[in-house]
């Protein structure tokens, strides 16, 4: 199959008053870059968010579990009311693939064929590691066009290597592209029913907050993406299934933000500016060393500076090493629409 491009995002995101990623104290996640504070939202975090989008938005996903032979339990019992015997057959099983407390990345497909297992095994708590292996071996190379998750993070499975999925999709950590430090949030609640005609509030708090203009930077490797969905040979069909996985992860990237304090901040904001580059090559990410400085707020600098570094990159790497064969820019002010953007994208596998 001839080598296909990788798709770089450099989005451009503000956001006010907000919380989208705290700390083990409930603090706004940081990161010191080029000597300054700035605000920080894990890719972990973003991850997350982007798979529940996926999710609310139709997308087929995997299953994220410590508890497999519970899941595992409840897709038995049609097959073996004997709850206790399905339990003790599935805790068996589970323990040959993960470790206790550990978390896995299951489709629905693996979850049938480990039920499919227990019942040709009558529920037995000694399952044979023959059939682990077919399992093991059927799954080791699997299409996860049913699970686009894990098609686009990977996954890890300790007990069992030959499961790990190599991620197709790199996302860097967020980050403020200027200074900023959080601040406090002195905060009361109000009891409605006090009778106690003490004046005051019920309830007093403190909490932190930050915000600002974000750099996001996503690396989706369309060569591990078909990799991972089987693509062997870009057919008509195979092309159509992975333009589509790659029309619903940008939806997805579009709309997904993270949950954290969303209903006392209600930080939902849209990209107010992104590149997008179709490229050959490794990515290239814009590290802000340089903090920038607010000129009628950030964005307007953070876009001058993100143009200025791609600019710089492709001068540096040259048309060779550069390798690009698509560049669109979507603007909050601009007329391109998120589906153009992902007709665009598509439209470069073409070329």
């Amino acid at each position: 199959m001839n080598r296909l491009p990788i798709v770089e995002f450099h989005i451009l995101q503000s956001f006010p008053v907000s919380c989208l990623n705290r700390d083990d104290v409930g603090s706004p996640k940081s990161a010191l870059i080029g000597g300054t504070s700035r605000a920080r939202v894990s890719s972990q975090c973003w991850k997350r968010a982007l798979r529940l989008k996926m999710h609310e938005l139709g997308t087929p996903i995997g299953l994220r579990t410590k508890n497999l032979a519970s899941v595992l339990t409840a897709k038995s019992l049609p097959l073996c009311p004997d709850e206790a015997k399905a339990a003790k057959a599935t805790e068996a099983l589970a323990s040959q693939l993960i470790a206790k407390d550990a978390l896995i990345f299951v489709t629905p497909e693996e979850i049938d064929d480990l039920v499919t297992i227990l019942k040709e095994a009558d529920f037995s708590d000694s399952v044979s590691k023959d059939a682990v292996k077919g399992f093991v071996k059927k799954h080791a190379k699997g299409n996860f066009s049913n699970a686009l998750d894990i098609a686009l993070f990977g996954r890890m499975v300790a007990m069992q290597a030959d499961l790990g999925v190599t991620a197709a999709c790199s996302v860097a950590h967020a980050i403020t592209t200027h200074k900023m430090e959080s601040e406090l949030d002195f905060y009361t609640a109000v009891a409605d029913d006090d009778s106690s005609g003490e004046p005051g509030a019920a309830f007093l708090g403190v909490s932190e907050y930050s915000g600002g203009t974000f750099y996001r930077y996503i690396c989706l490797d369309l060569n591990q993406l078909a990799a991972n969905l089987c693509i062997n040979e870009l057919t008509e069909e195979n092309l159509q299934d992975l333009e589509h996985a790659i029309s619903d992860f940008t939806t997805a990237l579009f709309v997904a933000v993270p949950s954290a304090r969303q209903h006392t901040h209600a930080a939902f904001c849209p990209w107010n500016y992104a590149r997008i580059l179709v490229r050959n090559g490794q990515g290239i990410q814009v590290a802000f060393d340089k903090a920038v400085k607010s000129r009628n707020g950030f964005l307007e600098p953070s876009i001058e500076a993100l143009k200025g570094a791609l600019s710089q990159h492709e001068k540096l790497f040259g048309e060779r090493l550069y390798g690009k064969t698509a560049d669109i820019e979507f603007s909050e002010t601009g007329d391109l629409s998120i589906d153009n953007v992902i007709s665009k994208i598509n439209g470069a596998l073409h070329e």
